[in-house]
């Protein structure tokens, strides 16, 4: 085998492996990928109207350019009450400073994360390491793993870090970067005290004062009405608390009224506050809200039902049960209100409005109907689009959920192919699971379990661990609650997966053991037989992950056994593939040459391409071990054509290892060692682990 460096065409530098004994095996990794990469940056793009508190600013900058000597990153603590500003002021810090911290500037919304008051770091992790080009299929299972894949990333880097609406000093430290020439600049509500020995420079964000907030309101409404009342002005600026957040829709609210004067606007207000005795803020939204049209007013009542910060149009529609583009005009009303904030991935409210917005709701539609139909025509919307989404990523598979009808007027989802489903998948992931919880609470158990059925192919592809046990564990809930005998099986054998990966090993056995005795009470139709050895397989898979292989192997022949007395043969195949991987887990190389022989044959005359991969790798892999390496060479060879096909980095590393261990055997040391080089090269350009995908 020779290397050597070309230019390509396109202009890289790309390092070329080719095996002498092993064909035409080779690997091209661009050197300068890593460089080329896209530099994150996460924070939206610069407000309009801010209001730059210059003091708070300046400390900022005083604690970074004395920062350089610290052993670890420079945490600043913005802390204030909610609607203070202290995430635009965040933002507006990481873009001022981004310059001096190339590497990049990364976001995180810890309330995003939150399930019951407790963030799962793991999937906070999750998000930075996918910000920093980690490959999705590189990414660790477990907290641990995940801890470390993010020093590695983030040593020697210069970075800014802002994360958003913490609650705890616990939460945070797991997501400080590893380098001291990195930034974190941390919003909470509060103190942090248990940041772990971490020394934060805590900036208080305080109320505007008046001048300020005068300020502020100049910029939002560019009206002489504002010089010609200055009282009046300064009124409405007292009144709103020195809340941007409340400051923004008075803004809004005077610039739709230009004919009246500022002193009639604010005597309205004063008239709400005497008479009713309500605050000026709340009496502000109040006269936002009375502005708004019948729609946009429905809507704003509508928005807290929906169970994620980021409102589409599609969303809008869904909770209103009527045509599309009404609705996006209304979003549209809302945010000229600045009731809304837009956002490239859709619209937010902020948390304050969002209250607002439900004591509203909670007037005028005082027993609920309205929002109970609201949840209902979101949940249903989104029940069949995550259906369509999976049947054309996944396939047609196991499922037990009826099919959605139409939602009435909403158009679909248009996914052009596979990459485009599960992008939409992901990009929609707090709502769908959102939506897993609100069925459930609003009692609508077969909606609750069904959501569940398309987030399985989600979850095999982005772990994030908190929302999918918390959403298969409201699954289960609702099976019971229905005594819905296949999906109270189905739902426990797939809440069992994701608490393995975390070596949550008993808690998922528990399940297991539940499932396996509900589907002794199933009935003897091929679909419900083939649950049961779907149950028994989970089980083998438990065992598999803790080591037990000869356990394992006991549940496969189960479920094998099973497959065949139904003719279901992809079963066999698949089952007959586990066996392999057991008996090679047990060192039998030989029965494990046996068996993937035939589950590679199987695959082949199935026209499986992705098992056909799978099985091919596996059986090269029990070749090697059987003393046989010159036939694994077309097996091996074929796998890392199907990895790079797939785009999958892990997959590719761990060829390429094997390769490497099958380049010793032929004798080739220099090959193995090119080998094992470029899969370090992938690992660490894709984010891997240095232990991970390791040949044995």
């Amino acid at each position: 085998m020779t290397g050597e460096t070309h230019n390509s065409m396109s202009g890289h530098a790309d390092v070329v492996v080719q095996a002498g004994h092993i064909g035409e095996l080779h690997h091209h990794l661009h050197a300068a990928a890593a460089s080329e990469q896209p530099v994150p940056f996460q924070v939206p793009p610069a407000l309009v109207h801010f209001e730059n508190r210059q003091d708070e600013q300046d400390r900022i900058a005083r604690a970074a350019e004395s920062h350089g000597s610290h052993a670890g990153p420079l945490v600043v603590a913005l802390t204030g009450i909610g609607g203070i500003g202290k995430t635009a002021l965040g933002f507006h810090v990481a873009r001022q400073h981004s310059e001096k911290y190339p590497h990049g500037v990364l976001y995180v919304d810890l309330d995003d994360l939150r399930r019951d008051g407790v963030v799962e770091v793991a999937d906070a992790l999750g998000e930075l390491l996918t910000a920093l080009d980690t490959s999705p299929d590189c990414l660790a299972r477990s907290f641990a793993d995940r801890s470390k894949q993010y020093w590695t990333r983030t040593r020697d880097k210069r970075l800014i870090v802002v994360i958003d609406n913490a609650r705890y000093g616990a939460e945070v430290a797991p997501l400080l970067p590893a380098s001291a020439g990195s930034l974190a600049i941390v919003t909470s509500q509060g103190l942090l005290y248990d940041l772990g020995g971490v020394a934060a420079v805590e900036v208080p964000v305080n109320p505007l004062a008046v001048d300020e907030a005068v300020r502020l309101l100049g910029h939002i409404v560019d009206d002489p009405r504002l010089a010609a009342e200055p009282d009046a002005l300064t009124q409405l600026a007292h009144g709103c608390g020195g809340l941007p957040a409340a400051l923004q829709v008075a803004g809004q609210w005077v610039r739709k009224y230009r004919r009246r004067s500022l002193s009639r606007l604010i005597g309205e207000l004063s008239t709400e506050l005497h008479e009713k005795g309500i605050p000026m803020v709340e009496a502000v939204w109040d006269a936002a809200y009375a502005g708004l049209g019948p729609e946009a007013a429905r809507l704003y009542r509508l928005l807290p039902q929906h169970p994620a910060p980021v409102v589409t149009g599609p969303d809008a529609a869904a909770l209103l049960g009527g045509r599309l583009q009404p609705a996006e005009d209304a979003l549209e009303e809302l945010e000229v209100a600045g009731l809304l904030e837009s956002r490239p991935e859709g619209y937010r409210m902020h948390d304050l409005l969002r209250g607002h917005a439900d004591r509203r709701a909670g007037q005028d539609d005082p027993d609920g109907t309205d929002r109970a139909e609201a949840r209902q025509g979101l949940i249903r919307w989104y029940r069949r689009q995550s259906a369509r989404a999976d049947l054309l990523a996944a396939g047609p598979r196991m499922t037990f959920a009826e099919p959605s009808a139409v939602v009435r007027d909403i158009p679909d989802v248009e996914f052009t192919d596979k990459t485009a489903a599960l992008r939409w998948l992901e990009s929609r992931r707090l709502a769908l699971y959102g939506c897993v919880r609100v069925a459930f609470e609003t009692g609508l158990y077969e909606d609750a379990w069904a959501l569940c059925e398309p987030l399985w192919t989600h979850f095999l592809d982005h772990p994030h661990y908190a929302d999918v046990t918390d959403a298969f564990r409201t699954g289960v809930a609702a099976a019971d609650r229905l005594e819905h005998l296949p999906a109270m099986v189905r739902m426990r054998c797939q809440l069992a997966r994701p608490l393995w990966e975390q070596e949550r090993y008993d808690e998922a056995a528990e399940h297991l053991h539940t499932a396996l005795a509900a589907a002794g009470a199933l009935g003897e139709s091929t679909q419900e037989r083939k649950l049961t050895a779907s149950a028994v397989e989970f089980q083998g898979l438990l065992k598999s992950a803790q080591g037990d292989w000869a356990g394992a192997a006991q549940d496969f022949t189960a479920a094998k056994e099973a497959h065949e007395a139904i003719g279901n043969a992809y079963g066999v195949l698949l089952q007959t593939y586990l066996l392999g991987r057991a008996a090679l887990g047990q060192g039998e190389a030989g029965a494990a040459v046996a068996l993937l022989t035939e589950a590679h044959r199987m695959a082949q005359e199935q026209d499986r391409e992705r098992m056909t991969a799978r099985t091919g790798f596996e059986l090269g892999r029990a070749l090697r071990r059987a003393g046989r390496p010159a036939e694994a060479v077309p097996l091996v060879r074929a796998a890392l054509v199907g990895a790079r096909d797939r785009g999958s980095d892990s997959d590719e590393v761990r060829v390429l290892k094997e390769s490497a261990a099958l380049a010793e055997e032929l004798g080739e040391t220099a090959e193995a060692e090119r080998y094992r080089t470029a899969a370090r090269l992938l690992a660490t350009r894709s984010g891997s682990l240095p232990e991970e995908g390791q040949s044995s």
